[in-house]
C-alpha cells in the first residue's frame, strides 16, 4: 500500500514544495508555507467520480472552438435580490450562472445579510446550505428577522459534504445556492482537512464549474485571517466573479458592503447597513446618519465631503490633541490610515509650523466607519489643528481635499457630487481645492465656493 506523500502548501497563493521554505517564491509573503499530507494517486480505473454531474445533455457534448461574432448574449437578466444596497453593489442584480464570494469578520452580520435577503426572495426557489448552524439556529435567526414573512420558498439544508450537496441541488432545482462557508466544506476525493488550501481551491472549483454548467448563480460567505484578508488560497479570490467585503465595528451601528473585484459591473459601488435588533437596514441617506448632532462649533470637529464608491457623504472627523504625558507621544486613528495621519502630521509640522512632536493626537472617524477617499486629508488636519488651539470650525462649513506633501491641497474626484451633497444638506460654506473651482460655476449652487491652494489657505479661512 503506496504511502501519503508530505508537501508543503502556501496559505496565502496554493504554492506547493517538497520542503518547507520562509517566504514564498510566488506570492513572496513570510511564513505561509504549511505541511500536508497527500494520497497517492489512484490507479487508471479506480479515479473518484467527478463532483458535479451536469444533468442536461447539452453539457456533455466537448466543448468546441466558436466565433465570437456567433455568440447571442440577448438581454441580461439578473435576480432581483430586493435590497437596494446589495443590488447597487453587484451592478444591478445577481447574474446567473456567476459565483459570488462574501467575506468578513466574524459576527460582522455575513450570514444575516443573505438570510434576510433570499428570505425577501420569494419569487425565486433558494437552497441555503450551512455547514456552521442546525436548522434550528437558522430558523430561529429568521423569526427574528423576518417573522411574518412567507418562508416556504427558502429550503435549508446542513452538510458539508460538497458531493452530497451535488445530490440535493439536481432534486431540489434551486434558482439560487447559499454556501456557509466555503471554509466547512470538503470533497470526499480529496485527502485533506476541511478548511485547507487544498479542499477550498478543490470546493471552489467545483462550485465554479456547477455555476457554470448549471446556470444557477452560486454565493459562498468566506472567513478573513487576522490580517483581515480572505481566508485560503490567493487562487479562491481569482476563480470567483465577485468579491465582496462586509466591514464594519461590532461595537458600531453601521457596516460597509465594499466590492473588491466585479466581471459583471463596476467596482466602485458600496452599500451601507445599520445593524439593529431585527437584521440588517439599508441606510439610503448616508449623510444624515453619519452626521453628528449637537457638535457644530466644538474644537477638534470638521466635515468632510467624502465620496466612497460613487456615493457622496457628509462625515464627522473628530480629532483629540493633549500634551503628551509619556516619553513617547501616542498616535491613534480610528476608521483612518494611521500612517498617513502621521504623513498629515508631519506636513502640519514642516509647511505650516504646528509644534505636534510632543503632543498626543487621537483621531476618529465617526459611525465606526473606515474611509479611504484622500479627500477627508483636508478636514483631518483642520480637525487636529481646531483641538490643538481649542478653538471650533465656524458651523455648516465643510470641505474636501487632498493634502500633497508640500502642504498644497490636490483636486479630487466627483467635486460636483460633493458640493452638491454639501448644498442639499443646509451648509453654508465648502472650502475645495482652487484647482475643482475653475470647473465650477458657484452659481449653480446655494452654497459658498471657498478655493483654497494651500493648507495655509484654507487654514486661513477657517480660523482667521
Amino acid at each position: 500500500m503506496a504511502k501519503n506523500k508530505t508537501v508543503y502548501v502556501c496559505e496565502n497563493c496554493g504554492q506547493e514544495s517538497p520542503k518547507w521554505i520562509g517566504r514564498c517564491p510566488s506570492c513572496g509573503e513570510w511564513n505561509t508555507f504549511k505541511e500536508l499530507h497527500v494520497a497517492p494517486a489512484q490507479p487508471a480505473g479506480r479515479q473518484s467520480t467527478p463532483a458535479w454531474h451536469p444533468a442536461t445533455p447539452g453539457n456533455t457534448e466537448k466543448s468546441r472552438p466558436v466565433a465570437l461574432t456567433n455568440i447571442e448574449t440577448g438581454r441580461e437578466q439578473r435576480f432581483d435580490t430586493h435590497d437596494h444596497e446589495l443590488n447597487r453593489v453587484l451592478g444591478g442584480g445577481i447574474v446567473p450562472g456567476s459565483l459570488i464570494l462574501l467575506g468578513g469578520e466574524p459576527g460582522i452580520g455575513k450570514s444575516t445579510l443573505l438570510l434576510q435577503t433570499v428570505l425577501r426572495m420569494t419569487d425565486r426557489r433558494i437552497l441555503y446550505i450551512s455547514g456552521e448552524e442546525s436548522e434550528r439556529q437558522i430558523k430561529l435567526r429568521a423569526d427574528r428577522i423576518a417573522p411574518a414573512e412567507d418562508t416556504g420558498h427558502c429550503l435549508l439544508l446542513c452538510d458539508t459534504e460538497l458531493n452530497n450537496v451535488f445530490t440535493h441541488v439536481a432534486d431540489v432545482a434551486p434558482d439560487l445556492v447559499i454556501i456557509d462557508s466555503i471554509q466547512t466544506m470538503s470533497l470526499s476525493e480529496v485527502d485533506s482537512a476541511p478548511g485547507s488550501v487544498t479542499q477550498i481551491r478543490a470546493c471552489a472549483s467545483a462550485l465554479l464549474q456547477f455555476a457554470k454548467q448549471s446556470g444557477i448563480p452560486v454565493i459562498i460567505i468566506g472567513h478573513i485571517t487576522k490580517e483581515g484578508t480572505l481566508a485560503g488560497p490567493k487562487v479562491l479570490e481569482h476563480i470567483v466573479d465577485a468579491v465582496l467585503q462586509f466591514e464594519g465595528d461590532r461595537h458600531y451601528l453601521y457596516r460597509i458592503l465594499r466590492c473588491i473585484k466585479n466581471r459583471f459591473g463596476s467596482t466602485a459601488e458600496l452599500g451601507i447597513y445599520e445593524m439593529t435588533g431585527d437584521g440588517l437596514r439599508a441606510v439610503e441617506n448616508p449623510s444624515e446618519q453619519l452626521l453628528g448632532e449637537g457638535n457644530e462649533g466644538m474644537s477638534g470637529v470638521a466635515i468632510a465631503a467624502a465620496v466612497e464608491g460613487v456615493r457622496p457623504f457628509l462625515i464627522e472627523t473628530q480629532a483629540l490633541v493633549s500634551t503628551a504625558a509619556y516619553g513617547v507621544p501616542q498616535r491613534s486613528a480610528t476608521g483612518f490610515d494611521l500612517r498617513r495621519l502621521n504623513m498629515l502630521l508631519a506636513v502640519l509640522e514642516k509647511r505650516v509650523g504646528f509644534k505636534l512632536a510632543q503632543k498626543d493626537v487621537f483621531l476618529n472617524i465617526a459611525g465606526g466607519i473606515r474611509v479611504t477617499d484622500p479627500a477627508i486629508d483636508l478636514s483631518v488636519i483642520s480637525a487636529v489643528l481646531s483641538s490643538n488651539v481649542d478653538t471650533g470650525i465656524e458651523p455648516l462649513t465643510c470641505m474636501a481635499g487632498e493634502v500633497g506633501l508640500s502642504g498644497e491641497i490636490r483636486p479630487v474626484t466627483r467635486i460636483t457630487q460633493r458640493v452638491s451633497e454639501a448644498a442639499r444638506l443646509g451648509f453654508r460654506r465648502i472650502i475645495i481645492p482652487a484647482f475643482n473651482s475653475k470647473s465650477l460655476d458657484a452659481s449653480k449652487y446655494a452654497i459658498e465656493i471657498i478655493p483654497a491652494a494651500r493648507v495655509e489657505d484654507a487654514l486661513r479661512h477657517l480660523f482667521g
